[in-house]
């Protein structure tokens, strides 16, 4: 077969094939195309055609004739106006943020605080009852720093401690303000349990009432040795406060005679609250009549003045009760910081001192009234004087033998086998009272609403039920309803600052869901305290 026959046959069988599957080529009649020939697919322009192409290339204008037709009254005006729409537009949107800052709420400024302000203060005033470390069968200062991990897990902000030094009952003479009593450690061991609180961020409050053993009152003018005794006292609170105490605590103020003493005292604790780590000084009055307390709150230069106010409630208060003794307390108060407590520093137990089915209810109370709450060791768990025993109750830790006080043997009576009423039964249990005093003592010292929030006491129609709303700025509210009663109450909240429903935070019954709640027809359990939130609606 010739070769032209060849390549007639091949065209023969391109023509055939799918117009897909033909390669690609150019129509001798496309001047666009020129003349093409192809080989494996591949388009192959001639000379000729692309000389032709290249001398009809568009190469744009050049920057003469660009500058020519910019500088056309057309184009300048498009220019101006462009420039013009950009302007316009950037001030408008400048105009609008500042309208947006202008017109929003803002932040009101905070109020300054010290730090116990911020939170509760727990009291380990009878230290040989709360943590033996060396088998003595004696609580001491070791012991406490031991169990400094607890006391962190509490979210309290401070620790009031002792007093701790020599005293020799009604014997000024005798008595060392700062020499620490040998069976409770040395001043080694406060440096070294002021270390450990420090690194957990605690704060260590010493009591120093001088004559903490005997009857006698030191403060009175009429008291032998009087300038001598100031003289002393004096110098003890320039020798612990250089040791790094956060604060001192005095007893027995309604004694004193010479109102100067406390400013005096207040003077040395100011002094040393220069190097940015502020001082405390609190007074401590063991008067439960509001006239004398509110006497007392007027006159005092201290920080803070406690006092077994609330225990003046009676067994069976009604929300009626409450709500009037808070309104006088924080009326008497004025500008200063109140404090709220139901025992004494050296006084029976708050299980001992209220009615077992409102327990809760005060810790709730406690912590969510405007001030500094008070607490004793043990009231986190409910700790009670167990019955014909005498002295202060030791601590309970776990069900072990003399409940994990002490490694020597020495019971103080009732059977530890079963108890429920220690740190270790109630630490794993979301329903136990030491959960719910973590929690109380958690949102006092973080929300700010609780923190130094407003208090607005709230109308109620049941007498056993007392509410309050406790608001700061644009931050979570919070409202508390507490029925006093034992029984059930169902009772309707309407205010203008309230919505229709609020959330569960926390309640003082295991039992209660979590969720909303409407405000209309609420119904609480016996003795159950309730802490709600709604957020801030502008």
């Amino acid at each position: 077969m010739s070769q032209d026959t060849e390549v007639d046959m091949k065209e023969v069988e391109l023509n055939e094939m799918e117009p897909e599957k033909q390669p690609m080529t150019g129509s001798p009649s496309s001047p666009a195309l020129g003349t093409l020939g192809e080989k494996n697919g591949m388009v192959k322009v001639s000379k000729e055609d692309g000389e032709a192409d290249a001398g009809t290339k568009f190469t744009g204008l050049s920057k003469e004739e660009l500058l020519q037709v910019a500088s056309t009254p057309g184009w300048v005006r498009t220019r101006w106006a462009l420039l013009i729409l950009f302007w316009l537009g950037w001030l408008g949107m400048l105009a609008g943020a500042i309208v947006i800052i202008v017109q929003a709420p803002r932040c009101k400024e905070l109020p300054p605080q010290e730090w116990w302000h911020k939170g509760g203060i727990y009291r380990i005033q009878a230290l040989e009852a709360f943590q033996d470390s060396n088998g003595d069968g004696v609580g001491d200062l070791a012991g406490v720093e031991q169990r400094i991990d607890y006391l962190s897990s509490l979210k309290v902000k401070g620790l009031v401690i002792g007093p701790i030094h020599i005293n020799t009952p009604d014997n000024l003479t005798s008595t060392d303000l700062q020499t620490v009593d040998p069976r409770l450690g040395t001043k080694e061991t406060v440096a070294k349990l002021l270390e450990a609180a420090k690194k957990k961020s605690l704060k260590v409050i010493l009591d120093l009432t001088p004559n903490y053993r005997g009857k006698m009152s030191w403060f009175s003018l009429e008291t032998p040795h009087n300038s001598d005794f100031q003289s002393k006292m004096k110098a003890a609170l320039k020798f612990w406060l250089e040791l790094g105490v956060a604060g001192i605590q005095i007893e027995g103020v309604e004694q004193l005679n010479d109102s100067q003493l406390l400013g005096e005292w207040k003077n040395l604790t100011s002094q040393y609250s220069s190097d940015g780590n502020a001082r405390v000084l609190i007074a401590w009055t063991g008067q439960q009549d509001s006239r004398q307390i509110f006497s007392l709150l007027n006159e005092t230069s201290a920080d803070l003045l406690v006092s077994p106010y609330l225990l003046g409630l009676e067994l069976e208060p009604t929300g009626q009760k409450v709500e009037n003794a808070i309104r006088a307390y924080i009326q008497a108060a004025g500008e200063k910081w109140p404090s709220w407590s139901v025992g004494g520093p050296r006084t029976r137990h708050m299980a001992s001192l209220v009615k077992e089915r409102l327990l809760r209810l005060y810790h709730m109370l406690l912590f969510t009234l405007p001030g500094t709450p008070f607490t004793n060791y043990g009231d986190e768990i409910g700790l009670q004087e167990l019955p014909g025993q005498s002295g202060v109750s030791r601590m309970q830790w776990n069900n072990s033998a003399n409940f994990g006080f002490s490694s020597k043997f020495s019971p103080q009576g009732g059977d530890s086998s079963g108890s429920n009423i220690t740190v270790e039964a109630q630490s794993g249990n979301s329903s136990s009272l030491l959960s719910l005093f973590r929690h109380l003592s958690e949102l006092r010292g973080k929300e700010r609403s609780l923190l130094h929030g407003e208090f607005m006491m709230l109308p109620r129609l049941v007498p056993d039920v007392c509410v309050y709303l406790r608001s700061w700025d644009q931050n979570k509210r919070f409202l508390v309803v507490l029925n006093f009663a034992g029984t059930q109450s169902t009772v309707t909240i309407s205010h203008s600052l309230l919505p229709p429903e609020a959330t569960v935070e926390l309640s003082t019954d295991p039992q209660r869901q979590e969720g909303q709640l409407a405000l209309k027809d609420l119904t609480l359990e016996s003795s159950e305290g309730l802490l709600l939130h709604f957020p801030y609606v502008a």
